[in-house]
């Protein structure tokens, strides 16, 4: 009897919980399964990639409002000009192809040759001074003077001041009949100008209109390109007995040469850009430039087209004329610029 119950519970199945000595121990919920390690989870993958995202989207997205409104306002009024400029366009009427005929009409248009010529004239008269008084101006500036900070203040006024205004101003200054310009002319003996219907002398009148609202500007210009040049070029031109004239010459002029060209560029790219001062300075023929186109510069010519006649192809094509006049003039500048750096000797 007992040989048999043993032998019948040698032959019971062992029990399910038992583990068999061949089978893997159960994983351990407290310790991290070591294939895991190296591997990151989603959300840190996710925060990695939005990180990137935002590292190289960041700076786009600072930038990005101004070239919205670049493209607003600036691209896309140059290119549609563009596209009215080879079309006939009026005031309220549809665009008709027209190609290059806007062009052509322009080239043989004696108004337009006028207006170039008068926006030359202009430009030369108002910019040549202009900068020489400038860069004059500035070079008393630089020497240590008793009140140094009020005239750098002060010559920065005129451009402060509003264009309107200054314009008023000068021709009642320039005005033929009581004017203050031709009564000391004519207590001189010289006798009455004629500063609105004669050309030269109106073309003069402007120029100094421009250049009494420009030179203090350029002056602090050529100030601050000054000032940034070393103390040691001077001290040895001292020694070699050079006078100031002579360190200006060889010393001041030769180290700002750069500036320099910058404002004679500036300079001419807005003398091609002259508006105001003709416009306000004619009074109602101000927009003609005169009784006889004796100051109409290239803006006031477009403008005149646009608004005027209505013929908005014709004024886009003097928009663009001027557009490539300036395109011209950046050129230019660039090679002078590209000339000197190859040749930095030429010149001094």
């Amino acid at each position: 009897m007992a040989t048999s119950v043993t032998a019948a519970a040698g032959d019971s199945p062992p029990p399910r919980d038992a583990a068999h000595p061949s089978d893997p121990a159960p994983p351990d919920p407290a310790r991290p399964d070591p294939t895991d390690a190296g591997r990151p989870s989603r959300a840190a993958a996710r925060r990695s990639r939005l990180y990137r995202w935002d590292l190289k989207a960041t700076p786009y997205a600072f930038v990005a409002p101004f070239f919205l409104t670049f493209a607003a306002f600036g691209l896309f009024p140059l290119i549609y000009t563009g596209w009215l400029s080879l079309h006939r366009v009026e005031l309220g009427g549809s665009a008709e192809w027209k190609g290059l005929e806007n062009y052509t009409d322009l080239a043989g248009s004696e108004f337009f040759w006028n207006a170039l010529a008068n926006t030359f004239t202009i430009g030369v008269l108002s910019t040549v001074p202009q900068l020489l008084m400038a860069l004059g101006l500035a070079h008393l500036l630089n020497y240590r003077l008793h009140g140094r900070g009020f005239f750098r203040v002060a010559v920065l006024a005129p451009y402060a001041t509003s264009i309107a205004a200054a314009t008023l101003v000068f021709a009642q200054l320039f005005n033929t009949d009581y004017g203050m310009i031709n009564t000391f002319l004519d207590w001189a003996g010289v006798g009455k100008v004629d500063w609105e219907a004669s050309k030269w002398p109106a073309q003069i009148a402007i120029s100094v209109i421009v250049t009494w609202r420009w030179t203090g500007y350029n002056a602090l210009i050529y100030l601050a390109a000054m000032q940034a040049v070393p103390q040691d070029l001077y001290e040895a031109a001292a020694l070699d007995g050079a006078s100031r004239w002579r360190q200006f010459v060889s010393v001041t002029v030769p180290s700002i040469r750069p500036t320099i060209l910058f404002t004679v560029v500036v300079s001419t790219i807005g003398a091609t850009q002259l508006f105001g001062e003709p416009m306000l300075y004619g009074g109602s023929v101000g927009i003609s430039g005169g009784s006889g186109n004796q100051f109409q510069t290239l803006s006031l010519l477009m403008y005149e087209k646009g608004w005027i006649t209505g013929a908005l192809g014709q004024a886009s094509a003097v928009a663009w004329v001027m557009l490539l006049l300036l395109l011209l003039i950046g050129a230019v500048r660039t090679l002078v610029a590209r000339t000197h750096r190859k040749n930095p000797g030429a010149g001094a």
